[in-house]
């Protein structure tokens, strides 16, 4: 099929090049362009290329979200659609799998191989749904697979090579007594004929877990073949797990000399996915922005086409109506364009407003949170900060594309208010928290409970800032159709200035749109005491 896309084009030639943040540019921009031709098979394909463009780069968060994004374009029923319903499902499954998701990377495998038309791809997809099962446990189930699929990889070399070792770990695992060295051993010599450099990556990984306690000394020699090899292959994620082995094996000095390396290679593999995770941020805000400024040039455009259109029957009227006629039809012209310029202001104003009201809330208020948990916890949750940090980025995202997306909770919402509270316990402040009952919680609408989550929020970010207090309470009280929080602290209090701040205004306002009430008690040098009382709808 020809296609007229020229973004297109140019992606797969920055893929083709190895400059992959060009590439997911141009997708997105192609993706617009097909979106506007109607062609959702290939919408599809550029959303399927971004995600394995950010599974490649470890933003596995971004990746799942874009793959989602592309099985609405899929049409299961048509044959052209199933082949890249499989790629999608597959990079869906290693997505979540990175993620420690396993069970959900196993549904994914499913529906790829479900779909796959092409028997390469049907066995690679076997092979990464074995490895989900084998990392959830279930060995029997990846050596039944493996078993399935090793006889249709005799004529690949490095294929075979790769179920083989597979398969041998798998029955290690499940019988710790198996000599699978052997297999390994052949696993590993295959891809050293082979100049398979990952996959000699792989073999030593696993024969050094394999002599780890048994023969330490020479899974020491392999783990150090091991990251000798990760760094040829230019992995961080793998010189990483290979200097942990390194840590456990060796003596007390090289331990100390590999955990030091160890230390600054993992800082700068955690802030090159942030990086990365921005970088595609930023490319589709990019891409938004772009369409946004075209859209806005095309209605200059029209307005500019439609007065000109205008003044020419103005022009045409002027030999037929009389001067009064003129006068006044000039008249009510500028006023009607004055009302119309004072609208729009007016709009946009607002607008400007809502959007800066979201931010605060959105972006603000939770990088601020994310920075306090960092700051303060030595065991840092880095999952739990990823996952906030994926909310804000959802959430900023719908916020670009000026929309409100009501998103299903991820947790209980009484465990998020006690998230969010405790995120701001340090070692010289605690946070006590009473009335935090799940079955109350159900009592309120969604809606409220979203502007009660920011009002605490609102209320803890200033309690970090200007309070200085070490014993914060926060206590729920529940009637039968009010519902009263009280927040208390035994810091410096707070000044009229400081409770008229544009934090605590909007604090207010937010209140105030609940139909409730908030009463600030404060003394110099005596703490803060805050009284909220809203109906329970």
């Amino acid at each position: 099929m020809s296609i007229s896309n020229p973004f297109y084009d140019k992606a797969f030639l920055y893929v083709n090049n190895g400059k992959t943040d060009s590439a997911f540019f141009y997708f997105d921009a192609a993706k617009q362009v097909f979106l506007e031709m109607g062609d959702s098979l290939h919408v599809a394909k550029c959303l399927i290329n971004m995600a394995i463009t950010q599974q490649e780069k470890a933003d596995y968060f971004g990746s799942q979200e874009t793959a989602l994004q592309a099985v609405p374009f899929l049409d299961e029923h048509k044959v052209e659609h199933q082949t890249f319903l499989s790629m999608n499902y597959n990079a869906l499954g290693l997505a979540a799998y990175y993620l420690k998701d396993y069970s959900r990377s196993i549904t994914f495998y499913e529906s790829a191989i479900k779909y796959s038309d092409d028997s390469t791809n049907t066995i690679a997809y076997s092979n990464n749904l074995a490895v989900s099962y084998y990392e959830s446990g279930n060995f029997k189930e990846a050596l039944k697979i493996y078993k399935a699929i090793i006889d249709g990889t005799r004529n690949n070399s490095t294929e075979y090579a790769r179920i083989l070792s597979n398969l041998a770990r798998a029955k290690w695992k499940e019988n710790p007594t198996y000599p699978a060295i052997q297999e390994l051993l052949i696993a590993l010599k295959i891809r050293e004929q082979e100049k398979d450099l990952w996959g000699q990556n792989a073999s030593l990984t696993y024969i050094t877990e394999y002599y780890a306690d048994s023969k330490p000394d020479s899974a020491l020699v392999f783990a150090k073949r091991r990251y000798v090899m990760a760094k040829k292959i230019a992995s961080p994620n793998d010189q990483i797990l290979a200097l942990t082995k390194l840590i456990k094996l060796s003596p007390s000095d090289s331990s100390k000399y590999y955990f030091e390396i160890y230390n600054t290679l993992n800082d700068s593999l955690q802030q090159a996915r942030l990086a990365a995770k921005n970088q595609f941020t930023m490319i589709r805000y990019e891409v938004e922005k772009n369409k946004a400024d075209n859209l806005s040039l095309q209605k200059d455009n029209a307005e500019k086409a439609y007065n000109i259109s205008r003044q020419r029957m103005w022009t045409a009227g002027i030999s037929i109506f009389s001067l009064i006629v003129i006068i006044g039809g000039i008249f009510w012209y500028k006023r009607r364009k004055e009302r119309l310029q004072l609208e729009a202001q007016n709009r946009i104003k607002a607008n400007q407003l809502n959007i800066s009201r979201k931010i605060h809330d959105v972006v603000a208020n939770g990088l601020y949170r994310v920075m306090t948990e960092i700051e303060n916890r030595e065991d840092i949750d880095r999952d739990g900060i990823l996952d906030r940090l994926e909310m804000m980025y959802e959430k900023s995202r719908d916020i670009s594309y000026e929309t409100e997306v009501t998103k299903p909770e991820q947790q209980d919402y009484h465990t998020q208010i006690a998230e969010l509270l405790k995120s701001f316990v340090t070692e010289n402040r605690k946070v006590i928290i009473a009335g935090n009952d799940a079955e109350q919680w159900e009592r309120i609408h969604a809606d409220s409970k979203e502007q009660i989550h920011h009002v605490l929020q609102e209320l803890m970010v200033n309690m970090r800032k200007h309070s200085q207090a070490t014993n914060v309470v926060i206590r729920f009280d529940w009637d039968a159709d009010v519902l009263r929080i009280y927040y208390s602290d035994n810091g410096i209090g707070m000044s009229d200035t400081q409770v008229k701040g544009n934090g605590l205004t909007s604090t207010g306002n937010r209140i105030f749109n609940l139909n409730g009430k908030i009463t600030f008690v404060t003394q110099a040098e005596k703490g803060l005491k805050i009284e909220i009382s809203m109906p329970i709808l």
